[in-house]
């Protein structure tokens, strides 16, 4: 897959949850790029809720150790750089789980919107007019050291 040299990424909320709880490993090479802006990504008010919403359950509260006061400040980190879409109409182009419609609209709204996404049935199902891409795809080809 070609991927343009103005791609604006959309980071899955799966891959930020895992870079959250994890130190190591491309989720979180992808999260530290995003909050050190050397990444140009791009962010919808659906999306940044889910973001807070999924980081806020209880058992991943658990396992992150980060209290809401610091979720809240690591999402306003993740806003600043960030290019925010929104409003986006919806799609006509329908995702194969609902739960994730809301990257399906930003996809189809904007074409130069690549999802960064671990979610296989998101990968596997995804037309050949949306860009997606693994982490693990990004990080080799972005930060190959």
């Amino acid at each position: 897959m070609h991927y343009r040299a103005d791609t604006l990424w959309v980071v899955d909320t799966c891959v930020l949850v895992s870079g959250v709880l994890s130190s190591g490993g491309p989720p979180a090479r992808i999260l530290d790029q995003m909050l050190t802006a050397q990444v140009r990504y791009a962010l919808s008010l659906p999306l940044l809720a889910e973001y807070r919403t999924v980081l806020l359950r209880p058992k991943l509260l658990a396992r992150h150790s980060l209290a809401v006061e610091e979720v809240d400040q690591l999402l306003e980190a993740l806003i600043l750089p960030a290019v925010i879409v929104d409003p986006v109409p919806p799609a006509t182009l329908q995702a194969p789980d609902p739960g994730d419609q809301h990257l399906w609209d930003l996809l189809c709204y904007r074409e130069d919107l690549t999802l960064l996404t671990g979610d296989r049935l998101l990968l596997e199902q995804a037309p050949e007019s949306l860009s997606l891409m693994p982490p693990t795809d990004w990080v080799a080809r972005y930060l190959a050291d």
